[in-house]
């Protein structure tokens, strides 16, 4: 069975001065559908340059990337919008929310740039905050939310395109123990449904979820295990 997405050899360097300085070595990695997989490292491990890869948010300087069998790594600029824009979905661990857009809105930001229709971009967005427990805060503004409920839009917006994988850098990391856990259930509940999910993080209880944890250490892979 050909995995969902697939690194091979992948590595990333960035130019410093006259020379350049290697962040990831020689990845491989495949992830299947369907997996929760927790990618966990030191500060600069690589852990965040290589979600930014999976989201084609960054080109490998060397190796290979692909997603459904495609060649992430031979895209174009614009090319690789549209795969972010219909396949990925992320979740940021600072939100990233358009401060002046209402919750609604924000959630439907993905299916505008997709074309969808208003009416149904709103009710499609609607229907996601429900479901994340935002009923009651459909038409309020970042800045009169809390972390919590801010991370809960996030995740709305990161479903709205049906993305065949989301990717979460740190999501847990601004919020208070409780809210995270409250965070954690809704990526457990999409887990059941049978979502990709690759989340970087440093927290062992984020991991604890997973169903497999890769590990880096100096931009290089150094553990892969099962969870459960």
């Amino acid at each position: 069975m050909t995995a969902l997405v697939s690194l091979r050899g992948v590595g990333k360097s960035f130019a410093l001065g006259e020379g350049s300085v290697e962040i990831l070595h020689d990845i491989d990695l495949d992830v299947e559908e369907g997996e929760f997989v927790a990618i966990m490292g030191p500060s600069g491990s690589g852990k965040t340059t290589c979600l930014e890869i999976l989201g084609a948010l960054s080109r490998p300087t060397v190796g290979g990337y692909h997603l459904d069998g495609e060649p992430v790594h031979e895209l174009d600029d614009d090319a690789l919008a549209d795969l972010r824009a219909r396949r990925l979905g992320f979740v940021f661990q600072t939100f990233n929310l358009m401060p002046r857009m209402s919750a609604v809105r924000n959630a439907a930001l993905p299916l505008l740039y997709a074309g969808v229709r208003s009416a149904e971009r709103e009710a499609r967005a609607r229907d996601l905050l429900c479901r994340v427990g935002l009923e009651h805060r459909l038409d309020h503004r970042p800045s009169q939310l809390s972390g919590g409920e801010r991370q809960r839009v996030a995740i709305a917006r990161a479903l709205a395109n049906r993305p065949r994988m989301i990717l979460a850098d740190e999501p847990t990391g601004n919020l208070d123990e409780a809210t995270g856990r409250e965070i954690l259930e809704i990526f457990d509940e999409l887990h059941r449904e049978g979502r990709t999910l690759v989340v970087v993080t440093h927290s062992d209880e984020v991991a604890a979820r997973a169903g497999r944890v890769v590990r880096l250490r100096d931009g290089r892979v150094v553990g892969d295990e099962r969870v459960h």
